[in-house]
């Protein structure tokens, strides 16, 4: 676990909100299950007193704070605030911010990211689904029935993907010792190369997979930064170039960032890339 264990308290901000009241149920579904502490309070401006699932909320991350021990917070505040709600939890004292949120002004993410940073507050996200650590602790969005407790990290762009190479993973037997999205915006909180320094330092982890997109080179810049064996998988092979993808950081601009490229410089790293979801397992499999 490299963002927390069963152990952990969270706080769910825009929490009164349909998407984040849907979550906190969803959260702490998992944590019954697993025996963690999951979401013991919500924060929504002008709502405080309000219970949401049985779980109270307070008008701040402050107030909540001031309330119950926690230390890590999950974000379903519209994009217009989310900014703010960022560094109103790095400004609390919050360790970790998961922003699920999407469609955050990029000069929002740019300011918050820059003050939680010097507020010693790590952020995930923004337009993620979170981390999940099998058997511990879930902090946003992901379905952990397709995931199982084991040694092998994820880091990925994509949300969909995520889900598929857990799928493929756990079919195959080979468990997953946290899965970790950083976000599809051009402007992110961690990156591979910081999430692959924290796999690095646990235990549990024996190789990572790598899920990238075109667009950037986060991926290769990660590949390059550890010694920790890799797998890869690269989508967008048939992306057309100048073109924004799903994503807003998945753009091929300047002949730069596409899959095909991207493929080249892995395999010279001497990275197995996979051509598809369904080649992970055993690729990850000749490693461990």
């Amino acid at each position: 676990m490299i963002y927390g264990d069963h152990t952990t308290g969270v706080i769910v901000q825009g929490a009164t909100g349909n998407q984040g009241a849907f979550h906190i149920n969803l959260m702490n579904q998992y944590a019954r299950e697993t025996g963690g502490r999951g979401v013991v309070a919500g924060v929504t401006p002008g709502k405080g007193g309000q219970t949401v699932h049985g779980v109270p909320v307070y008008n701040s991350v402050r107030e909540a704070m001031a309330e119950h021990d926690a230390t890590t917070s999950v974000l379903f505040v519209p994009g217009f605030a989310a900014g703010d709600s960022i560094m109103e939890g790095a400004s609390a004292g919050l360790e970790l911010v998961v922003a699920i949120t999407e469609g955050i002004p990029v000069h929002d993410t740019m300011r918050s990211l820059a003050f939680a940073r010097m507020e010693g507050c790590t952020v995930i996200g923004p337009n993620c689904p979170g981390t999940l650590s099998p058997g511990e602790l879930k902090l946003g969005i992901m379905p952990p029935h397709l995931a199982m407790p084991g040694n092998v990290g994820i880091i990925s762009r994509s949300g969909t993907l995520t889900y598929e190479v857990i799928n493929e993973l756990t079919r195959a037997g080979i468990g997953q010792s946290t899965v970790v999205g950083i976000g599809g915006d051009p402007v992110i909180g961690q990156t591979f190369t910081e999430v692959l320094e924290r796999f690095e330092s646990d235990p549990q982890t024996k190789a990572v997979v790598l899920i990238g997109e075109v667009g950037g080179n986060l991926e290769e810049e990660g590949a390059r930064s550890t010694n920790l064996p890799l797998v890869s998988y690269i989508a967008g092979i048939s992306a057309p170039p100048e073109k924004r993808m799903g994503h807003a950081g998945a753009i091929i601009e300047g002949g730069e960032g596409d899959a095909v490229s991207k493929i080249a410089r892995l395999s010279r790293l001497g990275i197995p890339v996979a051509g598809k979801p369904s080649d992970i397992p055993e690729l990850v499999r000749e490693l461990l």
